[in-house]
């Protein structure tokens, strides 16, 4: 059985929609959450994206928070090498004392967008080589431990914020066991390595002070609907509006017809992208939870975090609430 359920939320900016409106829809996704028994809800750091709009993830955190009232929030993650570790203390560490007990910390190497957008972030290619120190410097700004002589994270909490450790890698799995630590694993869209990432992260796990049993959350894609038909549907025109948003990468001019999208996804070329997605469950209440249920064993996770992509916030939120109402009727 599942024992926590979460949700990780983009912050889509839908066709349409202001980034203001995407903010508000995010706010609903969170109540709805908080409604139906979630865990967390985590939101990703992306660069360049125009159709996502999570790109401050520590200000997204902070304005949903202040329209929730105890769901946990945090980030799914902060991609650590974009930024230095103390400004990143400060920043949970002040998210923190405004929402105590509410915050997690999920920490990633990937730059979270493309060649130009790291250079004008000012980093470069060698910025991840130094990630392990920088989760290590992190932590001790934030439990007070300061790893640089003379200098602390201001505010620091009253309670340490929990670290995460991402990945879709062996590399992962490998730091977040070695520094005993929750490991994420984004397999809602890069699920080739889940089954291995997971058994060498919890047969190396070494117990620290914040974790002393292995901890795994893996990601997981879900379109709950009242009926199969209307999920399917759903699924079929998110999934449609992913490739197009991929293959163009915001080029003006091309229009890909629904039929080319189907057409690509079905090819060679496409299978990669098609692949991505391999993990979604798709249906009913009843047809969700059978899947959610099956895949949570199959991997071995503690907990699923789930990305729900209906194009309209509405349907969004319906997904969310069903998907809760019934995993929580079948602890």
């Amino acid at each position: 059985m599942v024992t926590a359920l979460s949700i990780l939320d983009l912050a889509p900016i839908s066709s349409g929609q202001t980034p203001l409106e995407s903010f508000e829809a995010s706010v609903a996704l969170a109540r709805a959450a908080e409604r139906t028994g979630y865990e967390r809800v985590w939101y990703a750091e992306h660069h360049n994206m125009p159709s996502i709009a999570s790109s401050a993830t520590s200000v997204v955190i902070g304005y949903v928070a202040a329209h929730t009232e105890r769901i946990r929030l945090g980030s799914g993650g902060v991609m650590l090498p974009n930024h230095s570790p103390l400004v990143i203390a400060e920043q949970f560490g002040t998210l923190a004392t405004l929402y105590p007990g509410r915050i997690d910390l999920g920490l990633g190497r990937a730059p979270g967008t493309d060649q130009n957008t790291m250079l004008a972030l000012r980093r470069d290619n060698s910025s991840a080589d130094s990630f392990p120190q920088d989760v290590l410097e992190l932590n001790g700004y934030l439990t007070g431990h300061t790893r640089v002589p003379g200098v602390q994270s201001v505010p620091r909490p009253q309670s340490p914020v929990p670290l995460y450790i991402l990945g879709s890698s062996l590399f992962g799995a490998q730091l977040a066991a070695q520094l005993g630590l929750p490991y994420a694993f984004a397999s809602h869209f890069a699920p080739d390595a889940l089954h291995q990432a997971v058994t060498v992260y919890r047969e190396t796990f070494s117990p620290s002070e914040q974790l002393a049993e292995p901890y795994v959350i893996a990601g997981v894609n879900v379109f709950a609907a009242d009926d199969t038909a209307t999920a399917e549907e759903q699924r079929t025109r998110a999934y449609r509006a992913r490739t197009r948003a991929m293959i163009t990468r915001g080029a003006r001019g091309a229009n890909f017809t629904d039929a080319e999208i189907d057409a690509f996804l079905a090819s060679p070329g496409g299978a990669g992208l098609a692949n991505m997605t391999r993990y979604t469950a798709v249906g009913t209440p009843s047809e969700v939870r059978e899947y959610l249920e099956k895949f949570a064993e199959e991997a071995k996770a503690d907990e699923l975090i789930t990305a729900h992509h209906a194009s309209a916030v509405t349907d969004r939120v319906r997904s969310v609430e069903l998907t809760g109402e019934i995993m929580r009727a079948s602890k």
